[in-house]
C-alpha cells in the first residue's frame, strides 16, 4: 500500500465514521418505518425464522428481507437496541463510498477521493446513512451495480456483469422488483441516447441471469410456499398498487421529486447540475460522432445522467411519492461531479469559474449551517426563531459564504472545491448531533416517553395507546417490546395497563374506562400526551 493510498483509507475511514457512525444512538428511533423495521428485525431474531417478517406476532409482507438480516446480524452482535437497528444503514452507506472510490481508481484515477467524498457528504446519503431502513441497501447495492455495469462496459471483462447481477439480487432483497427493473431502464435509455442498441442485448448474460435467480429467488419461493398471501400483499399492493394510486396516502405533486433531489445533493447541487447541463450540451453537439466503441468519456457523462434522470422520472410518475425513494438517483449526481472535476482540472490551463456559479455553489454550501444550528428551534417551535440566535447562524453561515466564495475565485478554484465545500458539511453534522439530539429525542421519538414509562411501573404491564401518532404506537412497541392495544380499534385490554393518549383526550379516556379505576400518572409534555394506570376489568373501584 503506497504512502497515498494509506492516506486515502484514513481520510475516507475518518468521514465515514463521522458522518455515518458517530451519534448513532444520539436520539431515538422517529417516525413510523424506523421502529417499525427494527420490531420486525426483532422478532424474526426472537423466532429464529429468516423467512417470514413477524410484527407483533404476525407476519409482515411489506418489504423482503436483507434490512431485517442485516439487523438481525447487528443485533446478535451488539444486542438489540437503537444504535444497533441503524448500523447496516451506516455500513451500506460506507460500502457506496469504498465502490466509487475503487471505481474511480480503476477507471477514472485522479478525483477518487473527490468521488468518494462527494458522495458520502450527500445531504441524503447522511441522513439516510442514520436511518434503520431498506432506502439505504437499496441505494448501495443499485449504485455498485450501475459502476459494476459500466466497468463491463469499458473493459470486457465479464466479472464486473456478474457484479451488476449479484448486486441487483441484493437489491431486489432490499426492496423487491424496483432495482433490476430501474437498472433495465437505466440502460435501456443509455442505449437509446447513444444509438447502441447492441449494449442491451449483450447485458442479457445467462451466467448472470442464472447467479441473479440464485440469489435473489429463494426467498421469494420460500417466503410464498409459508405465506400464501404474498404475492399479493407484496406485489400487488406494495409495488404495484403504490405506485399506481394513492393507496397509503403519500400523494405529491408532480415536480415533488425536483427539489427533493436538489436538496438530497446538498452542498453539490449547484456543480452537479453545471455537470449534466454542461454533459447534454457537448452530447447535443456531438451526437452524430457518439456511436459503437467511441468516445467512451462521453458516453459515461451520459451514463451518469440517465441514471440521475431515470428514478426521478420514474417516481414523478408514481402516484405515492416519499424522500427515500429517490436515494438510488444520488450517487449518479456524485460520479456526475466527480468526471467534471477530473475534466477540467485535467485541463493545462484551468478556465476560472464563472461568478455566477461560484456565488451560488458558496450559498447553497453553507446554507445548511443556518437551520444546523438552530435545529432545536425547528424541531420544537417549526420555525426559525428571531434575535440573537438568528443573528448569530446568520453571520456563521455568512462567513463561510464569504470564505469559499473567495477561495473559488482564487486560482486554485476547482482544486480546493472538495475541501472548502466539506467545511460546511462538517460543522453542520457537528451542529445538529451537539444542539439538536435532545429536542430531536423528545419531540420526535418514544424513548424518552418509554423510559418514564418503566419507571412508574412497579411491575411489567401491558401498554394501550389512544389517539396518538402511528409513529408513537411503533416507537413505544420497539422501546417496550410489546405489542400495542388501540383503543379506537374496540380492543380495550381486560387486564390491568398502562394507557397514553393525547391531553386534549380525557373526557374520551374517561368514556372507555367506566367502571374502571384510572389514576392519572403524569404527562409528557414535548409531545402533549398524559399516561395513566387503568385497573382490571371488574376490579372494585
Amino acid at each position: 500500500m503506497t504512502t497515498r493510498t494509506r492516506t486515502d483509507v484514513l481520510l475516507l475511514a475518518g468521514f465515514c465514521a463521522f458522518l455515518f457512525f458517530y451519534g448513532l444512538g444520539q436520539f431515538g428511533l422517529i417516525g413510523a418505518d424506523e421502529p417499525r423495521y427494527a420490531q420486525v428485525a426483532r422478532e424474526m431474531l426472537e423466532r429464529r425464522d429468516f423467512i417470514t417478517p413477524v410484527l407483533g406476532g404476525h407476519a409482515w409482507l411489506e418489504k423482503p428481507p436483507l434490512y431485517y438480516w442485516q439487523a438481525m446480524l447487528a443485533y446478535s452482535v451488539f444486542g438489540v437496541s437503537d444504535v444497533a437497528a441503524r448500523v447496516p444503514a451506516a455500513i451500506d452507506a460506507t460500502l457506496l463510498v469504498v465502490a466509487v472510490y475503487l471505481f474511480f481508481c480503476r477507471f477514472r484515477r485522479g478525483v477518487e477521493v473527490d468521488a468518494a467524498l462527494i458522495t458520502a457528504s450527500c445531504a441524503g446519503v447522511i441522513g439516510y446513512a442514520h436511518a434503520a431502513s431498506m432506502d439505504m441497501a437499496l441505494a448501495a447495492t443499485f449504485a455498485i451495480a450501475m459502476l459494476a455495469w459500466w466497468a463491463w462496459r469499458e473493459s470486457e471483462r465479464q466479472v464486473y456483469l456478474g457484479v451488476f447481477y449479484a448486486c441487483m439480487a441484493l437489491g431486489m432483497l432490499a426492496k423487491g422488483p424496483l432495482a433490476p427493473f430501474l437498472a433495465g431502464v437505466v440502460i435501456a435509455v443509455f442505449a437509446l441516447v447513444t444509438r447502441e442498441f447492441r449494449v442491451v442485448v449483450r447485458t442479457l448474460w445467462l451466467p448472470g441471469i442464472v447467479l441473479f435467480c440464485a440469489i435473489a429467488l429463494p426467498w421469494y419461493v420460500a417466503v410464498q410456499m409459508w405465506n400464501p398471501q404474498f404475492f399479493r400483499e407484496f406485489i400487488l399492493q406494495h409495488n404495484l398498487a403504490r405506485f399506481s394510486s394513492d393507496l397509503y396516502h403519500h400523494r405529491q405533486p408532480f415536480w415533488y421529486y425536483l427539489p427533493v433531489t436538489a436538496l438530497a445533493l446538498v452542498p453539490w447541487i449547484v456543480f452537479v447540475i453545471a455537470a449534466f447541463v454542461e454533459s447534454v450540451r457537448v452530447w447535443w453537439g456531438e451526437r452524430k460522432s457518439v456511436s459503437g466503441e467511441s468516445d467512451f468519456e462521453l458516453q459515461f457523462r451520459m451514463f451518469a445522467c440517465c441514471w440521475l434522470v431515470v428514478p426521478v422520472a420514474f417516481f414523478s410518475v408514481s402516484q405515492s411519492k416519499l424522500p427515500g425513494y429517490i436515494l438510488p438517483a444520488l450517487p449518479a449526481g456524485a460520479v456526475l461531479l466527480a468526471e467534471y472535476l477530473r475534466r477540467h482540472l485535467a485541463q493545462p490551463e484551468e478556465t476560472p469559474l464563472s461568478k455566477g456559479l461560484v456565488v451560488l455553489h458558496a450559498l447553497m454550501a453553507a446554507a445548511p449551517i443556518v437551520p444546523s444550528v438552530l435545529i432545536a428551534y425547528l424541531v420544537t417551535q417549526h420555525r426559525l426563531p428571531a434575535g440573537r440566535p438568528m443573528f448569530v447562524a446568520l453571520v456563521v453561515g455568512f462567513v463561510l459564504c464569504v470564505g469559499i466564495a473567495l477561495t473559488l475565485a482564487s486560482r486554485l478554484g476547482l482544486r480546493m472545491l472538495r475541501f472548502v465545500t466539506l467545511i460546511p458539511v462538517v460543522l453542520s453534522v457537528a451542529a445538529v448531533l451537539k444542539l439538536g439530539t435532545v429536542s430531536i429525542d423528545q419531540t420526535l421519538s418514544a424513548r424518552p416517553l418509554a423510559v418514564e414509562l418503566a419507571g412508574v411501573e412497579t411491575h411489567p404491564l401491558s401498554l394501550a395507546v389512544y389517539g396518538v401518532s402511528r409513529e408513537m404506537e411503533y416507537g413505544l412497541a420497539f422501546y417496550r417490546d410489546q405489542t400495542i392495544v388501540r383503543y379506537e380499534r374496540g380492543k380495550v385490554p381486560a387486564e390491568e395497563h398502562l394507557l397514553v393518549a393525547p391531553s386534549t383526550w380525557k373526557v374520551n379516556v374517561a368514556m372507555n374506562t367506566a367502571g374502571r379505576r384510572v389514576l392519572f400518572l403524569g404527562n409528557y409534555a414535548p409531545q402533549d400526551v398524559d399516561y395513566y394506570w387503568v385497573s382490571a376489568a371488574g376490579a372494585e373501584p
